[in-house]
This record gives structure tokens, sequence and C-alpha cells, in this order.
């Protein structure tokens, strides 16, 4: 599965409770030591001791950063001429929580940046303490781990080695995604933010791949497109059964059970999928744990209003200086206006 993407920014302390400043402080501190260990590409790549694969995946991640720049029109001039290994295989651990009986997630929110549906820690104990304070609160919670953050722009982000494994293809998507949430982000509306990058990271691995794809990396890529478009389907439809469920006036305890069955109905045509897909395992991790709200509602927050900004790169011709220009007119500070504004799908 395409691991999540989260901001761990910390601009403004004032006005925060004493556990958020220790929070700001933790990711303050976090992304300090991933810019403190930071060398440039050029360097890295001209240095003897690199390994040859990592010198060849550097040097297309400067292809990358040109390409967004000329086919996506992303902000690239400062980001990714830089390299940091984080010692690690995952930067962040992102928590996200939702009630026991409800699919709205759970939000944090912080000076500046407003509200986000997740919370990014650089350290897994703390992110599994926090886990641990949000279910003795009685939430469903889903701790995930996460190969790359944005600051939005605010500083120049390294290029990390967490994004050197898998297909080139990928790597290339990633860096598109933080790069639209540095052109654009609209403080307290994660779901509106993450939308927007996921459709412009997709319509760059399109564009990616007919220019510098060859065959095997097309096949890997439409395999992946298809095993992707099945599991939306699982999840979404397990999804509405839900929402029926939650909004109906059953009783906890059996709104409770039926909950218990509908997860095990999707783990169930999971199964069946995977039986049909070989060896792709993209998705085994995520159904390798519990499988609860929270997890639904991380997959909507990403995914929901996606068909909605495709459909205007659409609309503008493919023409991404113009979308950019709409998602910017369209982001105002209500909330329902900004869906209003959006095309609508069938669906």
């Amino acid at each position: 599965m395409r691991c999540l993407r989260v901001l761990a920014l910390a601009a403004v302390l004032p006005a925060a409770g004493c556990a958020s400043v220790d929070y700001l402080l933790h990711v303050s501190g976090g992304h300090l030591d991933v810019l403190a260990a930071r060398r440039p590409i050029e360097q890295v790549i001209a240095d003897p001791a690199t390994p040859p694969a990592l010198r060849g995946r550097l040097e297309r991640v400067r292809e990358m950063r040109r390409f967004a720049a000329e086919s996506l029109a992303l902000p690239a001039a400062g980001s990714y001429h830089d390299y940091t290994d984080v010692g690690r295989d995952f930067v962040v651990w992102s928590v996200t929580a939702a009630p026991a009986l409800s699919l709205q997630a759970h939000r944090w929110c912080y000076p500046v940046i407003g509200c986000l549906s997740y919370r990014g820690y650089f350290d897994l104990a703390r992110a599994n303490a926090e886990v641990e304070r949000m279910r003795a609160r009685g939430y469903d919670v889903y701790l995930a781990p996460v190969e790359a953050y944005s600051t939005l722009g605010w500083f120049d982000d390294p290029v990390l080695n967490t994004l050197m494994r898998g297909p080139q293809w990928y790597t290339a998507s990633i860096i598109f995604h933080e790069l639209t949430h540095a052109r654009l982000y609209v403080p307290g509306d994660t779901a509106f933010n993450e939308a927007y990058a996921v459709a412009v990271q997709e319509e760059g691995e399109r564009r990616w791949l007919a220019r510098y794809g060859d065959e095997p990396a097309r096949a890997n890529h439409a395999r992946y497109q298809r095993a992707q478009a099945a599991f939306l389907d699982a999840v979404n439809a397990t999804r509405s059964q839900l929402l029926a469920l939650y909004a109906s006036a059953r009783p906890d305890a059996d709104k409770l059970a039926a909950k218990a069955a509908a997860f095990r109905a999707l783990r169930a045509r999971y199964a069946g999928m995977r039986a049909q897909w070989g060896d792709y395992r993209g998705y085994d991790r995520w159904f390798g744990q519990d499988l609860n709200n929270a997890k639904l509602a991380l997959i909507s927050t990403y995914n929901e209003l996606v068909p909605r900004f495709t459909a205007l790169i659409e609309q503008v011709g493919g023409d991404m200086e113009s979308f950019h220009g709409e998602v910017a007119r369209i982001a105002t500070p209500d909330k329902p206006a900004r869906r209003a504004a959006l095309p609508r799908v069938p669906g």
C-alpha cells in the first residue's frame, strides 16, 4: 500500500497548551535533525563511497525535480536538492483516531496550520504512547509508518533514504505529492489538501511513465492501479455500510457486533482479491493489522475528493498551471463553499 504522508510543522508556539508545546517541540526537533543530516545531492553522487544503486536513484531525483516544475507546475526550486539518510526505514509514524461508532477522524489542532486528521511523530515510542492514550479514551486507532512529509515550502525539504526503494515512478509520485502541498495548503482542511495532492501525484505518475517509463515499469504501475482500484472499492463499500449502521437507531451493542462482522467480511473479500493478484502484496501490511474506523477514516481523507480534482484537471485540458490557479480560486475560507466549487462526478 502506498504509505501516507504527514505534515510535521511547528512554527508558532504561543497559545498552545503544555502538551501541545511538548509535541511541537518534538516535531521541530525531529525536522531539525533531518535538516542537520542533509548533504547536497551532487556531493552524494560524486562521493566514491556512495553505492551505485543510490547514486542512480539520486540522479533520477534531479530529473524528477525538473519534471515537477516543467510538467506539473510545482515549486521545485528549493526542495529535493539535498539528501538525508535518517537511519531507519520510515521517517515519521502517523496516528489516526476515530470514535468506536463513527467514521469521523479525530482532529488535532495547532497554531498557524490549523487542524489535522492525523498526528505525526519522529519517535516510535512517542507515537505508541499517543496510540495508547487515544485507545484509553475509547477511540479506534491506526498507527501508520510514513516515508515522507512536507513542510509546505517553509523549509527546503531534502529527499530521504526512505524514498530510495521501490519503483522509480513511486519515488517520483511522492515528490510530486509533497511539492503540491508546498504549492497550496488550506489550513484546517486535511481532506481537501490531501486529495489535491493525490490528484497531482496520479497525474504526475501518468506523465512521468509516458516520458521515462519502459514496458516493465508501465506494467508494474498498471498492476498497482488495478489493485488500488479493487482495494478502494472494497473499503468504500464497507465504509458505506458502516455509515448507514452508525446513523441507525440500533442499540450500540448491536452496532458493535455488526461493525465487527463488516470488518470480517472486508478481510474475507481481500483474501479473495489477494488470491487473484499473484505475488502483489501491496496491501498485506494494512490487512495484517486490526481493521477499524480509524483506518477507513484515513483512507477517506486521502481519496474521497480525488475524482473531483481529477475532473478539474480534465476541465482545464490538462494545463497544470491553470489547474493550480483554479484550486487556489476554490480554496475559499469557507469549507462548504470549497466542496461546492469542485466539479461533481458520478457515483
